[in-house]
């Protein structure tokens, strides 16, 4: 039985729109003229007044969200598309990470900004595009993974590969290191493999789900949620059926067993997917909007019926929400979770749903 999915729908009410990513268009292996219409990924600062985004025109952007503009003299522009950034919890490093379109058999490119020193590091690698990177919680680890089948850590502090390669099923979709940097989960870039690494040993743990190439999802996290007990997923379990990749799953991290009931209410593939720092919201997006959920009673609380959405995430006191769309405009969005609705997600704390004045 899935999770409680009564028509909650409403409008999202947009605060501030970062204008700035431009289109790019790339030629494939027949010579056609394509428009690559993915927005922008982005990923807040700790501090919740600064955004880094990542674009297909080659381009990375910091963002002040008290202006709701470009910060000057801060832009970086990149030899290739990028396909994901990260920012560290310590607000120290900032990472990059991308490939070419067409053709997909050149390396990928890795770059780690130190904040403070303006010190950029080159971490190669990779034999092709890297399409998916994760930031250890205690900020020493980086975690990427690429179209060359594999996923690799690195030391942020001194460049050097920590572990890996680890061969993976497939292109890899999204890493994630566990909260105790232990582990790192990798979900494939088809929707239909899970699997787990011990990093210290150098070894698959356990593993779920096989190739299969029917399945296209666009690149969507795997999530810890807290103390590591479980990691939370949308994923393809049968051949030729998309049914599953409308659908959200908890796993045991050490069977890979699911746990409790799913997240069900989606009418198209999930294609982002985010988790409150206490594991108490979940934040997904689809081609038919956004939803957000109640975690642990699996509660559908609202459910926004805009835009195709790409990339979705919370601001780290989980009382934004920030997104990205298929539709070509390459424009990031924010909004304000509405007051009722963290309410229902924190009982109790109706002074702290109003109060914004940390953004």
């Amino acid at each position: 039985m899935g999770s409680r999915s009564a028509d909650r729908t409403r409008k999202m009410i947009v605060g501030t729109t970062l204008v700035g990513h431009e289109q790019f268009f790339y030629y494939t292996s027949d010579g056609k003229r394509r428009e690559n219409q993915w927005g922008p990924t982005i990923a807040y600062f700790p501090d919740e007044q600064k955004m880094l985004s990542g674009s297909s025109d080659k381009t990375a952007r910091l963002w002040d969200l008290r202006a709701g503009k470009e910060i000057e003299g801060t832009r970086v522009v990149c030899e290739q598309e990028v396909n994901a950034v990260a920012v560290s919890s310590d607000g120290r490093w900032v990472v990059t990470a991308g490939g070419e379109a067409y053709p997909h058999d050149i390396p990928g490119e890795l770059k780690v900004y130190e904040m403070k020193t303006g010190i950029v590091k080159r971490f190669e690698g990779h034999s092709r595009g890297i399409t998916c990177i994760d930031i250890s919680i205690d900020s020493k680890l980086l975690a990427s993974g690429s179209r060359d089948g594999t996923a690799r850590t690195w030391s942020l502090d001194t460049s050097e590969l920590v572990a890996g390669p680890f061969d993976i099923v497939d292109c890899a979709g999204a890493v994630r290191f566990s909260h105790d940097s232990r582990k790192l989960a990798v979900h494939s870039v088809f929707g239909s493999c899970l699997e787990v690494w011990d990093i210290q040993a150098q070894k698959l743990d356990n593993k779920m789900g096989k190739r299969d190439g029917l399945h296209l999802l666009p690149r969507v996290p795997v999530l810890w949620t807290t103390k590591d007990r479980t990691i939370v997923v949308a994923v393809c379990f049968t051949e030729g059926d998309n049914d599953h990749t409308k659908t959200i799953c908890e796993f045991d991290s050490s069977t890979l067993e699911t746990v409790g009931t799913s997240f069900d209410g989606h009418t198209y593939h999930v294609t982002g997917l985010v988790l409150s720092n206490d594991s108490t919201p979940l934040a997904s997006a689809s081609f038919d909007g956004i939803k957000l959920w109640a975690f642990e009673s699996r509660q559908l609380l609202a459910s926004f019926d805009d835009t195709a959405t790409r990339h979705v995430v919370l601001s780290p006191d989980s009382r934004k929400l920030a997104y990205t769309t298929f539709d070509g405009s390459h424009k990031i969005h924010i909004c304000d979770i509405p007051p009722d609705i963290l309410t229902n997600v924190w009982p109790g704390q109706e002074a702290l749903t109003t109060d914004v004045t940390r953004w």
